[in-house]
């Protein structure tokens, strides 16, 4: 952590549990001061106090429900205007299940707050740290980007996007001093699944990682400058055959040319 960023105000999102809830402690660890954003008010107090109790840290809390226009504005606002040194967009949701069984309007909350939250509160946030010259942006994504899946193809799509577009920003902000990372994190223990009605068992239970062995991680590789933080991958080759492969793929298809395999075969003389 530069000096710039132990001065200003870390904010972390989805806050009250999980994920959001380790990298708060981790942050007042280090003595940042916070904010702190959920929609679950009793947990977001018992978080702070015990936050302010053990890291003797600043600890502010925003009660807010992002996927509401009025409650993301009013955090946007502050990411814009107030020193804020670091944002942790951890705020997301599954919405897991088959279409046929959920409704539009669901998959629309998803969208909401795992694309138009982010989305805004990413170039809000940026917007601030473009004015101190100084900042840094975590966005959490998913290895679902990677895996288009039945039964979760909104949340797919959405973390498809958080990956694109966080990468985007970090070729527009190559040259200066703003930090950028996104966390790709496989199964972790949360909350996740047991507040959708389903079960840890959709995956063994050798693939899972704590929330705190993926945050140490995560904070492991922003210290280390990494772009992209893929906790549970042991070897770094795997990413790069995968980078290699997808520039590959885009430069195959500038030929020019339509494949052969797309035209019909010459029908045969009369």
């Amino acid at each position: 952590m530069n000096t710039a960023e132990r001065a200003g105000m870390s904010v972390v999102t989805g806050a009250s549990s999980g994920i959001g809830a380790v990298y708060a402690d981790r942050l007042a660890a280090e003595g940042r001061a916070l904010l702190l954003v959920a929609r679950r008010q009793d947990r977001l107090h018992e978080i702070a106090a015990d936050l302010s109790s053990r890291h003797g840290t600043s600890v502010e809390t925003m009660v807010a429900d992002l996927e509401q226009p009025q409650d993301l504005a009013r955090l946007e606002a502050r990411l814009e205007s107030e020193p804020v040194a670091m944002l942790v967009n951890n705020a997301g949701a599954g919405s897991l299940g088959p279409t046929a069984r959920s409704s539009a309007d669901k998959q629309e909350q998803l969208i909401r707050l795992n694309i138009v939250a982010l989305t805004r509160l990413s170039l809000a946030a940026l917007a601030g740290f473009r004015a101190r010259n100084a900042g840094a942006l975590v966005n959490i994504g998913s290895i679902i980007a990677h895996a288009p899946s039945a039964g979760a193809a909104a949340y797919s799509g959405s973390k498809a996007y958080v990956a694109n577009f966080t990468r985007s920003l970090q070729l527009e902000y190559a040259e200066g001093p703003i930090r950028i990372q996104l966390v790709m994190p496989g199964p972790i223990r949360t909350e996740f699944f047991s507040s959708q009605g389903m079960s840890d068992s959709v995956f063994p239970d050798t693939s899972f990682l704590t929330a705190e062995q993926l945050v140490d991680a995560a904070l492991a590789g922003l210290s280390a400058g990494e772009a992209v933080t893929s906790p549970s991958m042991a070897e770094p080759e795997t990413w790069d055959a995968l980078e290699a492969a997808r520039q590959h793929y885009l430069a195959s298809t500038f030929s020019g040319q339509v494949a052969p395999r797309y035209y019909r075969p010459t029908e045969p003389a009369a």
